[in-house]
């Protein structure tokens, strides 16, 4: 693997932890705690390696600038991406610490916020990567 193939590995792991919280959210919407619980510790982990790979990434020097003929579509997704990113990790660590802590009412109240969050930045991750390096 190289450099040039980070990208790639990126927008999967983030489309992984995507598919991941949903099914999370599917499984506690069902009562399935042992299901939940795995789902979004794997979302969690996928999302770390994501963060990983991206800071491995752009601490080499790897960059590619938007050429694309969309940028009043591609910078609002970007940045919104970038903030909300910023915001999820925090979120996600007082979120899964709640949880873990068997605080699950707090858990609950914090995830209802930090879930639709989460899903968007993966989302908006893939979609930054279609439009840079597939479109």
């Amino acid at each position: 693997m190289t450099v040039a193939d980070l990208p790639t590995l990126n927008a999967t792991l983030n489309g992984i932890s995507a598919v991941l919280l949903a099914t999370g959210y599917a499984m506690i919407r069902k009562r399935r705690i042992a299901w939940h619980r795995a789902a979004m510790l794997s979302a969690w982990v996928t999302s770390m390696l994501f963060l990983a790979s991206y800071t491995v990434y752009h601490a080499i020097g790897g960059h590619r600038p938007y050429y694309g003929s969309a940028p009043v579509v591609y910078y609002p997704i970007l940045v919104s991406h970038v903030i909300l990113a910023i915001v999820i990790l925090p979120m996600a660590l007082v979120t899964l610490a709640r949880a873990l802590g068997g605080r699950f009412p707090a858990h609950a109240r914090l995830a209802r916020r930090t879930l639709p969050l989460w899903i968007y930045v993966s989302v908006t991750g893939v979609v930054v990567y279609v439009m840079l390096y597939r479109l």
